[in-house]
């Protein structure tokens, strides 16, 4: 089976490289041509453990290429996946301005039915827009060429996405005819024969399920802060409270994790963009409204602890941060609680030091010199007043305490993730304090 996919970004490049392990030949295009030169010489444009192997594997073995021009493959593809960017407009609602662009150049070439499959994350009515966008096309060819549009989002967890894609929970696809469900299940048998779930409905429906799906584990992290918030004031501690509703077997224990706040591609920008959906249909999202403002609020509050363990007086104070990336097996910095904290901390007149296994060169493209860049954690940590752990990768949750004592100006250590005993830290001499627990 041939198909193609528009977009190498995150999304196209691993479903790409997944598709064709599974045995399908597979086209990825994109109008960056540096990108796609890149990938031809096997330069792989983001972090994700297992993606550069899978990649080079399936280049050398034929069913995985690399293209600027789209034109040149439809004729030989029965499904076209669409998987730009939708970035957030400045109300918070998708920009589907990319979508509509692969719909307009799909609907002036085609020449035999095929199906345009949106994989990106856009809002409910995006694929009537991108119909009409086709058939507009096709009107001004002045040919009656028979086509269907699909919705299959993705539900990627960057850090494990291969594992994703490989054995998911679901997969979920929206179609309108049996045509395109037969060969949407024809792609997804190799799944199928894996007892995996591929769950198909109406595509407003499939487009809602994945705005919904980030929507609620959003909700989970804000509630879960919140309620951390109000154990430290009223002396309880979260750890003990998560462990206690996980363990209701219609709550569960996953995404009960309090900490300094979500960031990345998905959540943020999937709540705003549901929140401007729902404004357009005149209803408010009082919930989803609540969930920003928790997490706008927790992004700061590793820096409220240190403000106030100074009492504000932060001037001239050497703060080191291990993590960058919004969360571990990344180097994404997209609406990083990093950020957040950075921009605080120089505002406050620190000097910021910053240490991340894989996401140093990305911050540096973003803040540039704005930070010191240290060699390791090590470094990272000699002469502060304080280190302030924002991202919980595996290198950071036993180090060497003896070596960071001796290190550090201040033995004071804020962890944004909750990652560290208490009472083992303060035996070790540490001025510790966490998310949730006085």
């Amino acid at each position: 089976m041939d198909i193609a996919i528009v977009g190498t970004g995150y999304v196209g490049l691993v479903s790409g490289a997944c598709f064709s392990e599974m045995g399908v030949n597979v086209t990825c295009v994109d109008v960056n041509q540096e990108k796609i030169d890149k990938l031809l010489n096997g330069q792989i444009p983001i972090y994700e453990p297992g993606l550069e192997e899978m990649v080079m594997r399936n280049c050398r073995e034929g069913r995985l290429n690399f293209t600027t021009d789209l034109t040149s493959v439809l004729d030989d593809v029965d499904i076209v996946f669409s998987a730009v960017g939708t970035p957030p407009d400045e109300d918070g609602s998708a920009d589907l301005k990319y979508v509509l662009a692969v719909a307009r150049q799909f609907g002036q070439n085609i020449k035999k039915y095929t199906v345009l499959v949106t994989k990106s994350t856009v809002p409910v009515g995006t694929a009537t827009m991108v119909k009409t966008a086709i058939q507009e096309e096709l009107d001004k060819r002045g040919e009656q060429i028979e086509f269907d549009v699909a919705s299959n989002p993705e539900f990627l967890k960057e850090g494990v996405a291969i594992k994703d894609f490989m054995s998911p929970d679901r997969v979920v696809v929206g179609v309108e005819s049996e045509k395109a469900k037969e060969l949407m299940t024809k792609l997804y048998r190799p799944f199928l024969l894996n007892n995996f779930r591929v769950i198909f409905m109406d595509i407003p429906s499939a487009e809602m399920t994945k705005y919904a799906a980030n929507s609620m584990l959003a909700t989970r992290i804000s509630f879960m802060n919140d309620i951390a918030n109000l154990c430290e004031r009223v002396g309880a501690n979260v750890n003990m409270v998560r462990k206690g509703i996980g363990a209701d077997s219609r709550i569960g224990s996953k995404f009960l994790y309090p900490g300094c706040g979500y960031g990345g591609s998905c959540f943020p920008k999937d709540v705003k963009a549901l929140i401007r959906t729902a404004e357009k249909s005149g209803y408010k999202m009082h919930v989803l409204n609540a969930v920003e403002d928790v997490n706008e609020y927790q992004k700061k509050i590793v820096f409220q602890k240190l403000s106030k363990h100074y009492g504000g007086a932060l001037q001239g104070k050497i703060i080191s941060i291990w993590g960058l990336a919004f969360k571990p097996e990344t180097d994404d910095m997209r609406e990083s609680t990093a950020l957040i904290i950075i921009k605080l901390l120089k505002e406050a007149g620190c000097q910021v030091r910053v240490y991340d296994p894989v996401a140093m060169n990305e911050c540096y493209r973003r803040i540039g010199d704005m930070v010191d860049y240290a060699a390791d954690m090590y470094a990272a940590v000699l002469g502060a007043d304080a280190l302030l752990l924002l991202t919980e990768w595996k290198q950071f949750r036993l180090p060497d305490w003896g070596i960071i004592i001796k290190s550090m100006n201040h033995p004071v250590i804020i962890d944004g993730r909750n990652i560290y005993d208490a009472r083992e830290m303060e035996n070790l001499g540490f001025e510790y304090s966490c998310i949730g627990k006085n």
